[in-house]
């Protein structure tokens, strides 16, 4: 069975794309999220406090656009979607582990790095706004870049589990 119920090859290639979908929905985010936590947290660490200010509130105006929204939104809903259509299929369980680890990620940003970057975004003293934010959002961000990472691994495991299964004659191969 597809998960999807019995349709054949169509919802077999549907729910296919939604899963990769997904993966590379989760693959984009925890890169996103890696390439903070690696190179642009600790090069911004090296800068004077109102160079990191700036520098962090352009970050956090220009990251609003509709092309890195459209991938943060739909990561988590794409995870879903694919545990949804895997139900009763090899990789279920990866799936909605994928699906659960999105879904905290975009919980930790929505309610831990987000606030963070709109108290940045206040008037105050460049020392103070960053002692306030630098710390924590860091901290926040590397919760995140695991979850991401952990949603990745997740979903690819669902995508090989199923693949092998489709080889295996378990249920209709993915197209």
């Amino acid at each position: 069975m597809d998960g999807a119920g019995t349709g054949g090859g169509r919802r077999s290639r549907a729910t296919t794309g939604v899963l990769v979908a997904a993966t590379v929905a989760a693959g984009l985010m925890a890169g996103t999220f890696y390439v903070f936590a690696c190179a642009v947290m600790p090069a911004l660490a090296r800068s004077d406090d109102r160079v990191y200010v700036d520098v962090m509130r352009d970050v956090n105006d220009v990251i609003q656009n509709p092309v890195f929204l459209l991938v943060f939104m739909a990561a988590p809903v794409l995870a879903g979607v694919a545990a949804w259509r895997l139900r009763g299929s090899p990789g279920r369980r990866w799936a909605w582990a994928g699906a659960v680890a999105a879904v905290a990620a975009f919980l930790v940003t929505v309610a831990c790095n987000v606030p963070l970057n709109d108290g940045l975004a206040g008037a105050g003293d460049p020392a103070v706004l960053r002692e306030r934010f630098e710390d924590p959002w860091v901290a926040w961000n590397v919760v995140r870049t695991l979850l991401s990472s952990a949603a990745l691994t997740c979903l690819s495991a669902a995508a090989v589990t199923r693949a092998r299964a489709g080889r295996a004659g378990d249920f209709p191969p993915p197209a």
